[in-house]
């Protein structure tokens, strides 16, 4: 094979694990648009939507360990496409939930199918990514994740307000049989093949064979810097994980502006998408982290910390700005109803605030996701990345699942008292208090990561040397 068709197999490969990492949280963002449609379809209560994205985040992390620990033992390319299959089924067959319990065990079915994305994919593309670049490049895979969410949460309304709830999820999995496809055409990167300490041994030609070991788990767990990245996780994404909420926000919002339901549906995609334009900032956060970390192995820790304590207060004010004076067209037409939101943020003082808002919050948000997975893959080992990973992304999704139940929780406790959108607005804030654990820990973390990255970089060292020898 030649050098260029080479250099294109890997730039195809990037590409489409990244692109199926949109794909993938284009899936959850589906959910929360729809939320209060599929529970009057179903007959249910909109808080019970909440434990169903609760057991697809839970599913989905927990079965992430599964593939993350095969990943790093064996063939990655034949996983991803078992387990896109998986989940494109399901996704088809959520579709045509008739009750509560069948879309409960559909989604449980269909995070079985997801986890092998995140673990797989992260575990591909730190092999191909250079320490130098690492945090920059990881944060346009974060990126697609992001946008993925926001382009399912636009998607959603918009198909479900021409035909009905079910048309979106068939199309994502249509979807997702195509990329089963691609997955045949990738090239699949040698183990450490972007290490410094390996480059002499990959250049001879030889292979870096070591692969994790079940009783190596434990170490893994115990190891300090991975204790507090996976701490700081669980408590992120406590948080996080209730900002699927915000399209059920602003739909109260603008109902109580006096729009209808099937306006205010459409309208609250849009929103959601608009307002988390900040999270483009993580390439730059990326990049500065990159920077940093060449002056001291802290830098990355503190730089998301900062930047977490500034999202704090910004999102606090961003929910509770009201949307007085709002002027859409109320007649279900997605195009018009954009241009008006459009037109008000430029018009509305309430709305162009809650916008700036919203851009500051989600800009300084965006420091978290380049430089969490950074640190993850210098603290561990190439044979333990993807487990390491894997293991994080659990505790991430027992946090968001824990969020969302919590969330429906308190929802039905705050609705006794006040409604909406008020009782959205009290409950997303009372849940801004776990980012302080979480900064918390970034900042634990930065005592420790420093010694266990040279610790990485002094075995890889070794183990080349041994095997040069």
């Amino acid at each position: 094979m030649s050098l260029n068709s080479n250099s294109f197999r890997v730039i195809f490969t990037v590409f489409v694990f990244t692109a199926l990492a949109s794909l993938d949280n284009a899936v959850v963002g589906l959910f929360p648009p729809l939320f209060s449609l599929i529970a009057k379809d179903l007959n249910i209560h909109v808080s019970q939507m909440g434990i169903v994205s609760a057991v697809n985040i839970f599913v989905t992390a927990a079965s992430s360990i599964v593939w993350g620990y095969l990943a790093d033992r064996g063939n990655r390319r034949r996983l991803i496409i078992i387990g896109t299959i998986i989940w494109s089924v399901s996704v088809f067959l959520t579709a045509y939930s008739q009750s509560y319990l069948q879309l409960i065990i559909y989604q449980l079915l269909t995070g079985i199918g997801l986890g092998c994305i995140a673990s797989i994919g992260f575990s591909v593309l730190t092999d191909y990514i250079p320490n130098k670049w690492r945090g920059m490049l990881l944060s346009f895979w974060g990126l697609s994740q992001g946008f993925g969410g926001i382009a399912g949460s636009i998607i959603a309304p918009i198909i479900a307000a021409s035909s009905n709830w079910r048309k979106p999820f068939e199309l994502i999995a249509l979807l997702g049989l195509v990329f089963t496809v691609f997955y045949f055409f990738i090239k699949e990167p040698q183990k450490g093949a972007t290490e410094h300490e390996l480059k002499d041994l990959i250049k001879e030609g030889h292979n870096y064979e070591y692969t994790i070991e079940l009783s190596q788990i434990y170490k893994i767990i115990t190891k300090k810097s991975n204790k507090w990245l996976i701490i700081q996780g669980f408590f992120m994404n406590l948080t996080t994980g209730t900002f699927i909420w915000l399209p059920t926000l602003y739909i109260a919002k603008i109902v109580a502006e006096g729009y209808s339901s099937t306006t205010a549906v459409i309208a609250s995609g849009f929103l959601y998408a608009i307002m988390q334009t900040g999270g483009l900032f993580s390439i730059y956060f990326g990049y500065l982290g990159d920077r940093l970390q060449k002056h001291t192995y802290r830098a990355r820790a503190l730089l998301a910390a900062l930047f977490l304590l500034i999202a704090i207060p910004l999102f606090v004010l961003m929910f509770i700005t009201p949307m007085n004076n709002l002027a859409i067209p109320d007649n279900g037409n997605p195009l018009m109803i954009l241009l008006g939101l459009l037109k008000q943020m430029v018009t509305n003082p309430w709305i162009m605030l809650m916008f700036f808002l919203a851009l500051g919050a989600t800009t300084a948000q965006s420091s978290n996701t380049p430089n969490w997975l950074a640190i993850l893959t210098e603290v561990n080992l190439p044979e333990h990345r993807a487990t390491a990973f894997s293991i994080g992304n659990l505790v991430q999704g027992i946090g968001r699942a824990v969020g969302n139940a919590m969330i429906g929780v308190v929802l039905i406790f705050m609705s006794a008292f006040k409604g909406p959108p008020h009782n959205y607005i009290y409950t997303l804030i009372l849940f801004q208090i776990f980012f302080i654990p979480a900064i918390y820990s970034y900042i634990r973390l930065s005592r420790n990561s420093g010694r266990d990255i040279r610790k990485v970089k002094s075995v890889l060292k070794r183990r080349a040397k041994k095997h040069l020898s």
